[in-house]
């Protein structure tokens, strides 16, 4: 996959990442969108490195979805712990 597939990977992660965790996101729209591309080159790295499933260069591999998914849900939950109360 080059860096714009992962990019709109990354887009969409970020969306069900939002859509499995609602509730107010401190960084908005534009936050939760790069925090999901964010977390799909985490994922993607972290599903290469340790659980030895290699990128895929299939845009529709499921793996490599749930590793999107999976590494922005991650960051997310990070980012709502770190900055969560910051608006209040």
């Amino acid at each position: 996959m080059t860096i714009i597939s992962w990019i709109i990977l990354g887009l969409l992660a970020g969306a069900i990442a939002k859509f499995l965790l609602p509730g107010r996101a401190p960084g908005g729209l534009v936050g939760t969108t790069l925090i999901g591309v964010a977390g799909a080159f985490i994922g993607g790295w972290i599903s290469s490195r340790w659980l030895d499933h290699p990128i895929s260069k299939d845009f529709y591999d499921g793996t490599t979805w749930v590793a999107a998914i999976g590494g922005s849900l991650v960051l997310l939950i990070a980012y709502r712990i770190l900055f969560g109360h910051s608006r209040d």
